[in-house]
């Protein structure tokens, strides 16, 4: 089984910055991809941002130039760099990770999330 934590978020006022941070744990052999997406109160969740093993990076146009994911394969942790953030960015914030093998290239590829954490925007 895989757990995906996540920690950073937190309230921070209008134009300020915040560091998200996940990091996968458990029988890990590989993992396609990680990323963000968040869910605003009464709406549903959508993508922020993600990447793939080889660093391919996709971003929503909404953060496109404010936020900056990346991520550490050797530590299966993915973080997303937030500036300039707005009230409309407030959300709760969930880690994502797909297509993970769990022991061999031959493993079944799954799906994971995290928990999510909580970023409020002040305006």
């Amino acid at each position: 089984q895989v757990q995906l934590v996540e920690s950073g978020g937190g309230l921070v006022q209008a134009g300020g910055s915040l560091r998200l941070s996940c990091a996968a744990s458990g029988t890990i052999f590989s993992i396609n991809a990680m990323g963000w997406y968040r869910q605003a109160s009464g709406k549903q969740r959508e993508l922020v941002a993600t990447i793939t093993s080889g660093g391919t990076r996709n971003y929503a146009d909404s953060v496109e130039g404010r936020f900056t994911i990346s991520r550490e394969n050797a530590k299966n942790t993915v973080y997303l760099q937030m500036n300039s953030l707005q009230p409309e960015d407030t959300a709760v914030y969930y880690c994502s990770a797909s297509g993970v093998r769990a022991n061999s290239f031959w493993s079944a590829m799954r799906d994971y999330w995290g928990q999510g954490t909580q970023v409020t925007v002040s305006s």
